[in-house]
């Protein structure tokens, strides 16, 4: 069994690289990646080399970027160079850049609660959150705690993932945050960097982004730029919609990768593995490509 596509606290997990080893080995895993966002400083971290892990670790990492204004996330594998995902990382994910990000995503869905008269407490949300994570979810579990907003907030109240990727995101709804000024990897730009880092590039989780049409959005996204591969396995995705991108792989000739894209307890429905119990990915599936 395989996974590569996990998070520590390098980016938004909230484990460390050593009590992620630990785990993978306890789940007697033959592959893993670690695929924090936007950065590969996990892979400089000590307790790689302490032999906690005893399969084989491929480097990877997941970019953000966006494609006609819509945004989507990038598996990178087998990075050679990580200095020149770091370097090019910082044009926009900078301390600097991310502080007025994390300022301005709390201000603008704030704004949005009160428009909506969602009850929160501000002083419950939780504070000093690393930069790299996401204040918006901490925002999110603070609505969910008072019954009163369940009722206002609807589907949204039932997934964290929905009120991201359906609301937040999401141009036509009324939690949709709207776009901002800071500078935003764009989609060929992604796919560039990480085939300069001597990687191949792979479009994550196709079936998370809710789109009405995935198939055709990911026709969309090849047309502008070629992806290596589809992360095909994903407890985002049902069986059939698994089976569907394994075919649109295949036929494309296209690689095939999987992962459980675990975060920790953020999503505490989500085991390394595993995923959500539809996750028994084999090491087949990575094994013509695991050593370009």
């Amino acid at each position: 069994m395989i996974d590569m596509h996990m998070h520590t606290l390098y980016s938004d997990g909230d484990k460390t690289v050593e009590e992620i080893l630990k785990m993978c080995e306890a789940k007697k895993l033959e592959y893993i990646s670690l695929t924090d966002h936007n950065t590969c400083k996990e892979y400089e971290d000590d307790a790689l080399n302490k032999g906690i892990f005893s399969g084989k670790i491929i480097k990877g990492v997941e970019m953000n970027a966006t494609f006609k204004n819509k945004k989507i996330e990038i598996l990178g594998y087998n990075i050679k160079d990580t200095k020149i995902i770091e370097d090019w990382s910082q044009k926009f994910f900078s301390t600097e850049v991310l502080k007025k990000q994390q300022e301005e995503s709390k201000k603008k869905l704030l704004a949005i609660c009160d428009k909506k008269g969602l009850i929160y407490d501000e002083s419950k949300i939780k504070q000093d959150i690393p930069l790299t994570d996401f204040i918006t979810i901490y925002i999110y579990k603070e609505l969910i705690k008072h019954k009163e907003n369940l009722e206002i907030l609807g589907e949204f109240a039932n997934s964290l993932n929905l009120f991201i990727r359906k609301g937040l995101m999401n141009p036509e709804s009324e939690y949709y945050t709207g776009s901002d000024n800071f500078p935003k990897p764009q989609y060929k730009d992604v796919i560039d960097i990480i085939h300069k880092a001597g990687g191949i590039a792979f479009l994550a989780h196709p079936f998370e982004y809710r789109f009405d049409n995935t198939i055709d959005f990911i026709d969309e996204l090849t047309k502008e730029k070629e992806l290596d591969g589809i992360e095909c396995f994903h407890p985002s995705a049902n069986e059939s919609q698994m089976k569907l991108l394994v075919e649109y792989a295949n036929k494309n000739n296209l690689f095939i990768s999987g992962g459980s894209d675990y975060h920790g307890a953020k999503k505490p429905d989500v085991e390394i593995g595993i995923g959500k119990g539809n996750l028994n990915i084999s090491k087949n599936i990575i094994e013509n490509w695991i050593n370009l």
